[in-house]
């Protein structure tokens, strides 16, 4: 049943002051059932397939990180073993402490 937007919805209350159930909905065919239910597995459907685009989308970025991670590493790496390289032909220490 529709509500008409200009009047208020009707509570209908017992003299105890419980409220009563909604009356059977007329009308309502085994087709508006079927339909009914339909759309709700389409709904659900639709969140388990952007659930699945988002840790797709998750595992993507993941995997161009991976090399943006190793190739910074290595980059790292090469510069910390060059410098240790001309420190010691300097014979300059490799690494210093220092302590305040």
């Amino acid at each position: 049943m529709i509500q008409d937007p200009h009047r208020p919805p009707v509570l209908d209350m017992t003299p105890e002051g419980d409220f009563r159930d909604a009356p059977p909905r007329r009308g309502v065919s085994w087709l508006d059932r079927a339909l009914l239910r339909l759309g709700g597995v389409a709904v659900l459907a639709t969140a388990v397939a952007g659930g699945l685009v988002l840790a797709a989308l998750g595992a993507l970025l993941l995997g161009l990180l991976i090399p943006v991670v190793i190739v910074a590493g290595l980059v790292g790496f090469a510069s910390l073993w060059w410098r240790m390289r001309r420190a010691g032909r300097a014979g300059m220490p490799s690494f210093v402490v220092m302590r305040r």
